[in-house]
């Protein structure tokens, strides 16, 4: 059954584009995260919580520059961490915390890090993503069902066709289905992190759900038979694809 589930999500969560920075900032209010990927030291575990939470609720408790941090637990990056801030816009950093903010990462929380392996932004696309239902302080959908894709460089001219479909599709069927679609704002080589889609979960009961058939709602607004031609399309936009579940760590992110 979980097997059918993450098939049928992963029709939701294709993604693909080149130019994503050129579509995130196309409007002049958007939202965006920063993301650090790090590998807490295993040694030191009960320190390193206790000071990035204090750290958390002290210098990330509000506003642009809330932290939230989530548990990887499956996927290349099992066992490490994401700490993101935001929602926010590069405008931000210009009045994000230091001083005594920037001692006390140095001093209680950069010493019990093995590795960052990465900071990222990330900008959500508002029109194509189906996420309202997320607003509020509270996390109603702890578990993230993240895909990083790699794109293909000769598939850009199909980008907004087709995720115009993957939106529309997903904001027909019954039911809530949040949604994200998201543009790596810098990009980074070889490590092909691109462009993501995210599904939002309240518990890991839903992987085992059947859920809406996608297929069957993108053929009512598309015509029959033309969600092959879909596929084609999504194998000459994307070159590979990663699969992550994050858990939403409430404890580390200060709440």
């Amino acid at each position: 059954m979980l097997k059918k589930c993450i098939a049928s999500i992963g029709m939701l969560v294709m993604v693909l584009g080149v130019s994503y920075q050129a579509e995130a900032q196309e409007s002049k209010n958007y939202s965006m995260w920063e993301t650090v990927l790090l590998t807490p030291d295993y040694t030191n575990l009960k320190v390193f919580a206790e000071n990035m939470r204090k750290h958390n609720e002290m210098y990330h408790k509000n506003g642009p520059h809330k932290a939230v941090v989530y548990n990887i637990s499956s996927g290349p990056n099992a066992g490490s961490l994401i700490w993101q801030m935001g929602p926010m816009m590069f405008k931000h950093n210009d009045s994000r915390p230091e001083g005594a903010h920037d001692i006390d990462w140095r001093d209680n929380v950069m010493p019990y890090i093995k590795k960052i392996h990465t900071v990222e932004y990330w900008t959500q696309d508002d029109d194509l993503s189906n996420t309202a239902m997320l607003a509020g302080d509270s996390v109603k959908y702890p578990i993230l069902f993240v895909r990083i894709m790699e794109l293909k460089n000769d598939g850009q001219y199909l980008m907004k066709d087709f995720f115009k479909k993957v939106s529309s599709t997903i904001k027909s069927m019954p039911g809530d289905n949040p949604w994200g679609l998201y543009y790596n704002e810098f990009i980074q080589g070889n490590l092909g992190r691109h462009v993501a889609s995210v599904s939002f979960n309240k518990s890991w009961t839903e992987f085992d759900k059947e859920g809406p058939n996608f297929k069957e709602a993108f053929e009512k607004i598309y015509e029959k038979n033309s969600f092959q031609d879909f596929l084609e399309a999504r194998d000459h936009l994307i070159e590979d694809t990663f699969d992550h579940i994050w858990i939403y760590n409430k404890n580390l992110s200060g709440d």
